[in-house]
């Protein structure tokens, strides 16, 4: 829906609520009008149940607002002496339409100054567990949330098994687009493998479904600061056609609301209104070579001949903190594939007595590889040599012809929400013959730094400034599945911070002295308030 789609919307939801509650404000001692008044009538509502006012705007946090509303519900039917179980129920099967019974046909009198204590100890378990949702919901969705790194694509600057926290307000929090979700579940349910939200992804419904009307517009709050070339950023991958990471089909549309696309972790080398071009593997932007910060280290797949049978790959991957171990080629072990080389690695690697040639898997320039964006026979790119492209950036204009249209006919048409035809030797856009074309939005270039093993922007082109989910700044956790005992958690890497230059360092120890001293000192204060209080 648009927003005023939205708001005619919550205009209707206000009349509903007022002619179901209008004469409960009354017993309360308050004016019928107040229940129709938007925004107003909620904080009356707060002061009816006894609650605070901020409750309000719980109210109208998307996610958040669908558990405020069962709570509200409830909360309504006991201020009015209905707390039985059977109460509870209704009030949350009839969608809270159950005020409509207690406002026209139950004699009820408004409970003033009721107590929020719960009557029993699960009464007070289940309110601090729903509270609890709440508050990590709107951590979560508004300031930052816990991910987990499932791929060595960014291998060096950070490892499979980190625990990463994502600051959503450095960019600026994403207002969530699905209205109706499971809080703090993104694509799927675990272990049900069902959809975590209300859409129809069908293809002839997708765009009249009542259900997908519910969406809420692209909505960003200020952020601090922007994009900078370079960093590690989380986002929403934009050609999104899958279930799970081995069903990728760049160029076959699988709808799914953007905030419920996959969250991918990659580095920034693009940004709006760059040029783009890589060669023989490496980034150039505007014509110059990118330079990565120093924690980032590139690597590339080769194939080693071994010199002696005393050959082992594993022992030397390990040895020389190469990626992904290695591969024999043949049944007789004549050679092997490693998937990921630093540069660094492979200056000390190569000069093992038992490593024999060393040959780079690198495509030749104007190899076409069907894989790699923009799906077009056109364009004779491949994940080594490709380009150049421009990245759009939000206000500026492009030539348009068939020749350029593959590069930008999924922005024009699937991010910018364009209807785009091709007539002859004609584009027309929206029922209009265009010959040029004004971006809407910034885009941006994510790779890999592990080239040669990331599915990333080579697949599937820029990445829409609404797909952006927010920065990796922490990493509270990691976790090494191959080490043993307590070598399965990497101890160095626990509390080290994603962007700072220089070696990585934790701060595990200082957070342990800190927590320890903030335990103690509330004993502390126990104590001696406890003490006054039996001197008293």
């Amino acid at each position: 829906m648009t927003l005023t789609q939205w708001l005619v919307f919550l205009l209707i939801i206000q009349i509903i609520h007022g002619l179901g509650t209008w004469k409960l404000y009354i017993k309360a001692g308050r004016q019928a009008w107040e229940a129709f008044v938007p925004v107003y009538n909620a904080v009356v509502l707060m002061k009816i149940i006894n609650r605070p006012w901020w409750w309000v705007i719980l109210l109208f946090l998307p996610v958040v607002n669908v558990i405020m509303l069962i709570v509200i519900w409830v909360e309504t039917a006991r201020s009015f002496g209905k707390n039985q179980p059977l109460d509870t129920f209704l009030a949350i099967v009839t969608l809270g339409f159950y005020s409509y019974y207690l406002n026209y046909v139950a004699d009820v009198e408004h409970v003033k100054d009721r107590s929020l204590q719960p009557k029993s100890s699960s009464g007070e378990w289940a309110s601090s567990i729903l509270f609890a949702i709440v508050a990590a919901t709107v951590v979560h969705t508004y300031f930052m949330q816990p991910f987990t790194i499932p791929s060595s694509s960014l291998e060096k600057s950070l490892l499979v098994g980190d625990f990463l926290f994502v600051s959503k307000f450095h960019y600026g929090a994403r207002v969530p687009m699905t209205t109706v979700a499971l809080p703090m579940v993104h694509d799927t349910i675990p272990i049900l493998k069902k959809k975590s939200y209300l859409f129809d992804d069908h293809y002839e419904k997708r765009k009249t479904s009542w259900i997908n009307k519910l969406q809420l517009p692209y909505l960003r709050l200020p952020g601090f600061e922007n994009i900078k070339r370079n960093e590690i950023v989380v986002f929403n991958q934009p050609a999104d056609t899958l279930l799970d990471m081995n069903d990728f089909h760049p160029d076959r549309n699988y709808y799914k609301p953007i905030d419920k696309k996959t969250n991918l972790v990659k580095r920034c080398v693009g940004l709006p209104g760059d040029s783009l071009e890589v060669r023989n593997g490496y980034v150039y932007i505007n014509g110059k070579k990118n330079e990565l910060p120093d924690r980032a280290k590139l690597q590339f797949s080769y194939f080693v001949k071994p010199k002696t049978h005393q050959f082992n790959p594993n022992t030397l991957a390990a040895r020389y903190d190469i990626t992904d171990g290695a591969y024999p080629v043949d049944r007789q072990h004549s050679s092997y594939y490693f998937p990921a080389i630093s540069d660094e690695a492979l200056s000390k690697f190569k000069n093992h007595p038992n490593v024999g040639p060393i040959t780079p898997n690198k495509k030749k320039k104007g190899e076409r590889d069907s894989f790699i964006f923009p799906h077009d026979p056109r364009y004779n790119w491949n994940v080594d040599f490709f380009g150049p492209l421009y990245i759009p950036k939000k206000g500026a204009t492009i030539a348009l012809n068939l020749e350029v249209l593959p590069l930008y006919k999924r922005v024009i048409s699937e991010y910018e929400g364009n209807d785009l035809k091709v007539k002859g030797n004609q584009i027309v856009i929206n029922g209009e013959v265009a010959n040029s074309y004004t971006f809407k939005q910034d885009y941006y270039w994510m790779m890999g730094d592990n080239r040669h093993n990331s599915i990333d922007a080579r697949a599937w082109g820029v990445v829409p400034y609404n797909h952006v989910v927010g920065k990796p700044v922490f990493i509270w956790m990691s976790w090494n599945t191959h080490g043993k005992g307590l070598n399965k958690i990497r101890w160095n890497r626990m509390f080290t911070t994603v962007h700072s230059s220089g070696k990585a360092t934790s701060y595990f120890i200082p957070f342990l002295v800190v927590l320890g001293g903030l335990i103690g000192f509330n004993k502390w204060r126990k104590h001696k308030k406890d003490k006054a209080e039996l001197e008293y």
